[in-house]
């Protein structure tokens, strides 16, 4: 039984856009989620200290990157497929 794919796959001219996306929203999560870790590198007992609605500092960040990885997730969807419906436009034919 031969596998292949279940959908043709091509080259995607939003590629290159995907990537820098991709890349720059990584980034940025990246040093949200490094925050994280100076913080319980440098000061362990600041991570106790309550901060909101009787939550320390712990359980805030660990749920606020779990919230921004999941907005970061509908940004990147909704910017790529914004992009992905521009370059599907067919350019104007020039006048003859």
């Amino acid at each position: 039984m031969l596998h292949e794919p279940a959908t043709p796959a091509g080259k995607d001219p939003a590629g290159p856009y995907k990537v820098r996306l991709g890349v720059r929203m990584f980034l940025f999560y990246l040093f949200f989620y490094a925050g994280f870790v100076i913080i319980n590198l440098a000061s362990p007992k600041a991570m106790s200290a309550i901060v909101f609605a009787g939550l320390n500092l712990a359980t805030v960040y660990g749920l606020l990157l779990i919230i921004v990885a999941f907005i970061e997730a509908l940004v990147y969807n909704a910017m790529c497929h914004k992009k992905e419906t521009e370059l599907e436009k067919p350019e104007p034919q020039a006048k003859a």
